[in-house]
């Protein structure tokens, strides 16, 4: 693969043709956060806590750098007011789903989030697509997946197929950004046989 040469932050990059702006930065240990990330799975870009700012041929975009290929000289800024604003207005927004989240908070601390700001949907889940990703592009699974659409859309799991196969997996639970417990529990309330759901829980 040819070699692509670019700016992240005013540093000179080099990354290979294929990879996303993502992938460059994480290649030399240029941090951009992601909620929906993970190196196993097809780019997602649902969150866009990722966005950042790109420059080429004159013209200036916002893009999910978990998405958007490098270019040659493509110049990318990873901080800006505008770039913050918007990671700012998202951890807001994820904050009402899941004010005590170690990691929201984090983030929410960098960027000056607050977690009153809009008003509580206590889910737990922000729709990131981890585990419903995971079960069916790793595990080959499709356990689990999204039902409903808009402000009513949630993972739903199947039961009849979580009782066989998710007592001996739960390897997606990790993956949740707002913490195993929350998909655990999830999960729970998702099954239709209470004994496989109490067996599940108490082995966490």
């Amino acid at each position: 693969m040819s070699k692509i040469i670019l700016q992240i932050d005013e540093r000179k990059v080099e990354a290979r043709e294929g990879m996303t702006i993502l992938e460059a930065a994480q290649s030399v240990g240029i941090f951009i956060p992601t909620l929906c990330y993970h190196e196993k799975l097809e780019p997602y870009g649902v969150c866009r806590i990722c966005t950042v700012e790109v420059e080429t041929r004159g013209r200036t975009n916002l893009v999910a750098s978990c998405l958007y290929p490098v270019e040659q000289d493509l110049i990318v800024r990873t901080r800006s007011e505008k770039i913050d604003k918007i990671r700012k207005t998202i951890l807001e927004l994820l904050l009402a789903h899941a004010p005590d989240d170690p990691a929201l908070q984090d983030l929410a601390k960098e960027y000056g989030a607050k977690k009153n700001r809009f008003e509580k949907e206590p889910s737990f889940c922000i729709l990131c697509g981890l585990c419903v990703r995971y079960c069916a592009e790793v595990k080959k699974k499709n356990v689990v997946g999204f039902v409903n659409r808009g402000i009513r859309r949630e993972i739903s799991f199947i039961p009849e197929i979580a009782a066989k196969e998710c007592l001996n997996c739960k390897e997606c639970f990790p993956l949740c950004p707002t913490g195993a417990l929350q998909s655990a529990f999830v999960l729970t309330e998702a099954f239709a046989f209470p004994s496989s759901s109490s067996e599940l829980v108490s082995n966490e």
